[in-house]
């Protein structure tokens, strides 16, 4: 099928506003409405419209440290950009403060809670800056267009979409994945499970597929009943394992979760129904957030350098502040490292393990091995 590319004419008949209109928006500037600029930016945001960069030739060198790069962190929802993750979170800061420095550029911090696309694509268009960073964690493909459509140089960080011509530095979740998968088997685990999250999140999605596609590769065949779903906070991934446990539920050997938090909240709710970690059923994490290093059993889990994620943006970022010609999307995955600790030790022995819980502080077990 033959692509369309659409025009400012296509967006302004879609939002039924004049072609001008359109231009102001998407370049930030005039006095518009702000229900007009909503109504510009969802419209081109429906028709993919990408802008292109203005072709003034090269930008001039800095000489005097000016620049602005503006880091959008956004919480859409607060699942999963809260409290429980901001030390990543100020990781990526960390990155993007070092390079930007060394570039010369003024790293902006500004924090959006529980704003829709449409309103923190208005704010960006009336505060000027030389490019953006947005986190992308909790960012619909929508949301990704509709802040693409202000016209200014972006790169979207923790997260990432194949069909979307925009700039992404993400982690490489399917070699991550493959390597807890990989790792789980050499401890000899035999049944694998994986503790996903309903929660809206491409990296968590992302996840979930490499999950399936890693143990295919891995010739492991997968068991539905080895696959939980929690809300992602602590408290929620807690709440909903005990829930599950006390139904009755068939326990894998070893389970990945899909990030640090929901594994802290998982293994809480093991240990209440007597199932010891790695003993009896082992765990691995997503993160490598502080208190993995600092539990008992410590636990093992995926490191990727968010500063290096951060520095990354920056980089990418620069270019396109500087390009002469609008250049081609850049999409970087950046390599993972699994963390070995204690939660996933593989016993000497083969043993018998808990593979069904019925009710709170009572486990009932069927033999079994790894």
């Amino acid at each position: 099928m033959t692509r369309k590319s659409f025009t400012i004419r296509d967006i302004a008949t879609a939002a039924g506003v004049s072609p001008a209109t359109v231009s102001l928006v998407l370049n930030g500037k005039g006095e518009i409405s702000a229900d007009t600029r909503t109504r510009v930016l969802e419209a081109a945001a429906r028709l993919n419209y990408v802008p292109r960069l203005v072709r003034s030739g090269p930008a001039k060198p800095r000489t005097d440290g000016a620049g602005t790069i503006r880091f959008l962190k956004i919480a859409r929802h607060g699942h999963t950009v809260n409290r429980d993750h901001n030390v990543f979170i100020s990781d990526y800061i960390d990155g993007m403060s070092a390079e930007a420095t060394r570039r010369g550029y003024t790293l902006e911090v500004v924090t959006h809670e529980g704003q829709s696309a449409s309103a923190i694509a208005e704010s960006l268009a009336s505060a000027p800056a030389s490019g953006v960073i947005a986190l992308g964690t909790e960012m619909s493909e929508t949301d990704i267009r509709v802040l693409q459509g202000v016209g200014r140089p972006i790169v979207f960080i923790d997260t990432f979409f194949d069909v979307i011509e925009a700039n992404f530095v993400n982690m490489n979740n399917e070699d991550a994945v493959h390597q807890v998968l990989a790792r789980l088997r050499q401890q000899g685990f035999r049944r694998l499970g994986f503790v996903a999250s309903p929660v809206d999140t491409t990296n968590f999605r992302l996840r979930q597929e490499a999950f399936h596609r890693n143990m295919a590769r891995l010739g492991v065949p997968v068991d539905p009943a080895h696959i939980l779903a929690v809300e992602s906070t602590l408290d929620g991934a807690y709440a909903d394992a005990v829930a599950a446990l006390t139904r009755g539920i068939a326990l894998a050997d070893a389970y990945f979760c899909t990030n640090d938090v929901i594994a802290y909240g998982f293994i809480k709710a093991l240990r209440e129904f007597g199932v010891r970690i790695p003993e009896d059923v082992g765990v691995v994490g997503f993160d490598n957030l502080p208190v993995g290093a600092t539990m008992d059993p410590a636990l093992t889990t995926i490191d990727v350098s968010k500063r290096k994620i951060g520095n990354l943006a920056v980089t990418v970022l620069d270019d396109l502040i500087h390009a002469a010609e609008p250049p081609p999307p850049v999409k970087i995955m950046v390599g993972a490292r699994l963390v070995a600790r204690l939660s996933d030790r593989g016993p000497a022995d083969p043993r018998p393990v808990p593979t069904a819980v019925r009710r709170r502080g009572i486990t009932e077990t069927a033999s079994g091995s790894r």
